[in-house]
């Protein structure tokens, strides 16, 4: 957890553009998906994650939004950074492990995140410590089977040091994800299985502070839960609730645009 005071509406624009000018030096695609869940990191990531607790991105296709997390907290350089998406690269499309101090495992492959979470709270547990766990997962992540099995072992364990952020942004790979397998980020099905939840709006960083700092004082044994609404392409008025931004580079013109419109929302200066 950084000690440093932070101006988080300056945060939340300038890490925007930072993952926003990854994106175009690459030419590559999964923007609005970083974009979602930016302000879920900002809040656990930056300002909550403690040196002795974990922070899983299971959603590892928003890579470029943790990379440029990590590069704020110091554990990437620029120069490190300058290579994204590059041949030889540490830091490749999806999260790749044994390279960056802020980067267990590979998450490359949704839905293994919360299984991989909750094997890390239980170590805890059994060594007695006061280490937490955070797993950011997407809402179609909860389509799988993997995720439901980590659930009932996270329950039966009450693995109350594990805190589980979903980015229900309402979109996954080809449609909405209510038509494709059913709302099953719906707060009350985590709710009745025994989980302690909360909903937020995903984009309010202090909501979701508060959210977070009221699971740690609750003392229920229960694991957490936070329901985070959110919108795809957050910040972007072009890409917000657009399901082609989930694939789409951008071109010259639309990262003018996208630049322009962060600044617009958020106090900081365009990049050079």
């Amino acid at each position: 957890m950084t000690t440093k005071p932070i101006d988080i509406q300056s945060l939340r624009g300038q890490l925007r553009l930072r993952l926003l000018g990854l994106y175009n030096q690459a030419h590559a695609g999964h923007i609005g998906c970083s974009l979602s869940c930016i302000d879920l990191m900002i809040a656990t990531l930056i300002l909550r994650k403690r040196p002795q607790d974990t922070f899983l991105l299971s959603k590892g296709h928003a890579a470029a939004a943790l990379y440029a997390c990590l590069n704020y907290l110091g554990d990437i350089s620029d120069d490190e950074l300058a290579t994204y998406y590059k041949n030889g690269t540490t830091l490749p499309a999806h999260p790749a492990p044994n390279q960056h101090k802020g980067i267990p495992f590979a998450t490359g492959s949704l839905g293994h995140g919360l299984p991989i979470g909750v094997g890390i709270a239980h170590a805890g547990k059994l060594l007695g410590d006061d280490s937490r766990v955070y797993v950011l997962m997407s809402d179609g992540e909860t389509n799988e089977g993997t995720t439901w099995e980590a659930a009932h072992f996270a329950l039966q364990h009450k693995l109350d040091n594990l805190a589980v952020l979903i980015d229900k942004n309402g979109l996954q790979g080809f449609g909405r994800t209510a038509d494709v397998f059913g709302d099953t980020a719906d707060v009350r099905i985590w709710e009745t299985m025994g989980f302690e939840t909360i909903e937020v709006d995903g984009h309010d960083v202090e909501a979701v502070l508060a959210g977070l700092d009221n699971f740690q004082a609750s003392g229920t044994g229960k694991p957490k839960l936070v329901i985070a609404h959110t919108v795809k392409g957050k910040g972007v008025s072009y890409m917000e609730n657009r399901l082609e931004w989930h694939y789409l580079p951008m071109t010259p013109a639309q990262y003018e645009q996208a630049c322009a419109d962060v600044s617009a929302l958020f106090p900081v200066s365009l990049p050079a």
